[in-house]
């Protein structure tokens, strides 16, 4: 098997498992399991995995199970036992005891007191600088991305199929930036119709065999939001920006596509330290 085959089928490995972890995050999930679906043994595979997407297994999954409930317990009703349980934790307290360790609170309490509900109080009594705002003039950039449909909050599948094949063809450049591009209003459309991309910044001609699409993002003039804290307090901040913001800024939206710019890596920071820019592209 040559260079380019052998990278082709570690590619389809990659995809394989991130499909099967996304789709099945409610259950026990056996890394060896995983290591069959790769089609390697546990001992490479694990090894490999780790190398592309600098985390293991495990944390892959400890990471994603939180990041799910994180958002259930800011946007739903649902009860602390049935969150768990859809998290794929057995029981309630070890749930409580994991969360914990990462939010920095209790499942209880962080629904009570988390960040996201400071962000709700800023946009309902329409506090102008609940969030850092700068004016920015960019130049257009190309990006390169995976295509997304559904819950915004499930675009990190998204990412792992872009990064594992960025890897697996050798196009991975460590000055790329990490960005997401979402096309519709998740108050108008459907949660299972939601587009979005997964993207990074491309720069200089980069072969966009499928999964990949090339896209060009608008230069001009943009609102960027500073966004600290979890990824499921996004929705507030959007909120915030076109409610309060841009009615009390006196500025008008521009028809570009708005984008997100991630600075950190969930993988590396807590997700009360993770760092987000949204772009507001204005008139």
């Amino acid at each position: 098997m040559d260079e380019q085959a052998s990278w082709a089928a570690y590619e389809r490995r990659l995809h394989r498992v991130s499909d099967y972890i996304y789709g099945h995050l409610n259950e026990e999930l056996d890394l060896d399991r995983l290591a069959e679906i790769a089609c390697l043994s546990p001992h490479h595979w694990h090894r490999i995995y780790r190398a592309v997407h600098g985390e293991t297994l495990a944390a892959t999954v400890k990471r994603l199970r939180l990041q799910k409930a994180a958002a259930d317990l800011v946007q739903t009703d649902l009860p602390v036992e049935a969150i768990a349980q859809r998290s794929g934790y057995p029981n309630v307290q070890s749930f409580n005891r994991t969360f914990k360790a990462v939010y920095g609170l209790p499942p209880v309490r962080y629904r009570k007191e988390g960040s996201h509900k400071t962000f709700e109080t800023a946009s309902s009594e329409g506090i102008a600088d609940m969030y850092e705002v700068t004016l920015k003039e960019i130049d257009s950039f190309d990006v390169i991305g995976v295509a997304h449909t559904g819950s915004y909050m499930g675009i990190g599948k998204a990412f792992e199929t872009l990064y594992g094949t960025l890897f697996s063809r050798n196009l991975f450049r460590p000055d790329m930036e990490m960005i997401g591009i979402y096309l519709d209003d998740p108050e108008l459309v459907p949660t299972d119709r939601l587009r979005s991309f997964a993207c990074v910044s491309a720069k200089g001609d980069l072969p966009a065999d499928a999964p990949l699409t090339p896209q060009t993002l608008d230069g001009g003039r943009y609102a960027v939001l500073r966004h600290k804290g979890p990824y499921a307090d996004m929705p507030l901040a959007y909120q915030w920006l076109y409610g309060t913001w841009l009615p009390q800024s006196g500025r008008e939206v521009r028809d570009s596509l708005m984008f997100e710019k991630y600075l950190n890596n969930p993988r590396e920071v807590a997700p009360t330290e993770l760092l987000s820019e949204i772009y507001l592209p204005l008139k």
